[in-house]
């Protein structure tokens, strides 16, 4: 007899307000050490080994030693995904910023690929040109987006060769609409800011877009404004 999934011992250890903020902090993508998320989830770096201890044995995160330094990530975009949809589903905080003024809301990185609204106006953008469709929880690629993607430099073969979901339909906790997610959805931010029309902020899951960068959007994806 197959065991069932302990999901009760993961939501407990995901549910905890000090695992949150670090699963949270790590959702940039970027390697931290202990110190940095002790710092970022505002405990002491004691209280914060306990509770790596306990992402680890839950194999939320992984560590990679690096000379005197142990760096942590997220273990997959399995667990990005996860946080992600929490942020959805979780109801907003007091005195959260206004709308329009929070810079995570405009851009920002999923653990490596785009949300906000950036990602739904690219998301859109492919849609209403019929580069993508979408076919229940994923989007895929038409004949005509398939020759675009090609010339605008992503190689679909490769990412459909990779063990990752192709194009899966992400919720955008902030704006409660569909982006892009998966293999296509890093391929297309890392194309993004490989070409510099985004730059991230440091320390920060948000994201800028260049003044090239708004010129380069406007002609390759239609943004009015841009």
């Amino acid at each position: 007899m197959l065991a069932e999934p302990d999901v009760a011992r993961v939501a407990r250890t995901i549910g905890d307000p000090t695992r949150i903020r670090m699963l949270t902090l790590l959702m940039e993508g970027r390697a931290l050490t202990a110190k940095e998320l002790a710092y970022g989830a505002g405990v002491e770096p004691a209280t914060a080994t306990a509770h790596l201890r306990r992402l680890l044995g839950d194999e939320l995160v992984v560590v990679r030693a690096q000379g005197r330094h142990k760096y942590f990530q997220l273990a997959s975009p399995h667990v990005a995904r996860c946080v992600e949809s929490l942020l959805v589903l979780a109801p907003s905080g007091p005195a959260a910023p206004p709308r329009s003024e929070h810079p995570l809301r405009e851009a920002r990185y999923c653990y490596d690929h785009l949300a906000g609204r950036l990602a739904i106006r690219l998301t859109h953008a492919l849609l209403e040109r019929k580069h993508l469709v979408q076919r229940d929880a994923e989007f895929v690629p038409t004949p005509a987006g398939e020759r675009w993607f090609a010339a605008f430099g992503i190689d679909l073969a490769a990412l459909a060769r990779s063990r990752r979901k192709f194009a899966p339909v992400c919720m955008d906790w902030s704006e409660r609409q569909d982006h892009i997610g998966g293999a296509l959805g890093a391929a297309l931010a890392q194309r993004l800011q490989e070409a510099r029309w985004l730059k991230r902020k440091p320390g920060t899951r948000a994201v800028t877009v260049s003044p090239a960068g708004h010129q380069a959007l406007a002609r390759h994806f239609g943004f009015e404004g841009s």
